[in-house]
């Protein structure tokens, strides 16, 4: 675990805005801090801070434009879990819903708070927020990424036995901002994606272009039967993201994308199923898969606290390579 509570940003803020912020040894750092913190914390109450306390006295300020469970929760118990504590923000009890821009905002927060996380639509929010804050800035989602998930996501991989050198992901489905840090973190730990998608709804080829630069190896395929063959872990998530237009349209290109038993079957006999939730039953993957023993989509939303509670510690200069 890290040790000691004296924070000391230096000269450079800590931002986490995209996983390559970290980088790949602080990443793993991460994971093996949020694996001991977890396992330290066995039977204990969900509120009791952890037995150093590293943020004991600080505050973390939370600004949400887009709705939220997980990353609501999360962030506001691993907050208390490293002995601080959380306050949120929406633009509609906040100044940023009657026009008060986001780089004033980033300005005053810095004087009120000790870090502050974002959860938008727009990326460039996010970047805005952090070239004006004087605090660490993390991203709860743009819709260009989605890297706390993607902590999450490698925490529940490692835990379930996977080693990510030369894993094999396939992803079904819309080519989001969840499937974009899959492939930042491909090329990180040189794991290989097959990316099985509808025409028209790829990921970004910048993403791809990251992953395979990194070592990964990165199919794009239309057949979803060709992305699963052989996975070791095979991901989806919602069709249809909170404000999107041309649902109907969406849903018919992703339908024959949906994750059902026979396409676990063609996957590796120990895969595991992984969703960042919340699922639709029936359209993006069927209630037997969901609810099946290789599902593992409820440790996976409950290791976002654990994954957080590591990329706070990373922000706050608490966590180092090689901890």
């Amino acid at each position: 675990m890290a040790g000691g509570s004296a924070l000391d940003l230096g000269p450079a803020v800590r931002n986490f805005l995209d996983l390559s912020d970290a980088g790949g040894d602080a990443i793993a750092a991460m994971l093996a801090d949020a694996q001991d913190r977890k396992a330290a914390r066995a039977g204990w109450p969900k509120g009791k801070p952890d037995a150093d306390a590293p943020l004991a006295g600080h505050v973390l300020g939370m600004i949400f434009e887009k709705s939220s469970t997980r990353t609501r929760v999360s962030f506001d118990i691993a907050m208390r879990q490293l002995g601080g504590s959380a306050l949120i923000l929406d633009s509609g009890t906040s100044q940023l819903g009657r026009g008060e821009s986001i780089a004033d905002t980033a300005r005053v927060l810095s004087r009120m708070v000790d870090a502050i996380m974002i959860r938008t639509d727009d990326h460039a929010k996010a970047e805005e927020l952090a070239h004006y804050a004087h605090v660490p800035v993390i991203n709860g989602l743009t819709d260009r990424s989605h890297p706390c998930q993607i902590v999450a996501d490698l925490l529940t991989m490692v835990e379930h036995g996977k080693a990510l050198p030369g894993l094999e992901l396939a992803w079904l489905g819309d080519g989001n901002n969840v499937l974009h840090s899959i492939l930042e973190a491909a090329g990180i730990f040189k794991f290989n994606v097959r990316v099985g998608t509808p025409q028209g709804y790829e990921p970004e080829a910048e993403f791809v272009e990251m992953a395979r630069a990194g070592g990964a190896n990165v199919l794009l395929t239309k057949e979803a039967q060709e992305a699963a063959r052989g996975a070791d872990i095979i991901v989806t998530d919602t069709w249809v993201s909170m404000g999107q237009q041309h649902a109907h349209n969406k849903l018919a290109a992703m339908a024959p994308f949906q994750v059902d038993k026979r396409l676990m079957e063609l996957a590796a006999q120990d895969a595991k199923f992984l969703h960042c939730l919340p699922a639709h039953i029936g359209e993006e993957v069927t209630e037997d898969v969901f609810e099946s023993p290789q599902s593992v989509v409820f440790d996976e939303a409950e290791n976002r606290i654990h994954a957080q509670k590591s990329v706070l510690l990373w922000c706050f200069g608490l966590l180092a390579a090689g901890d």
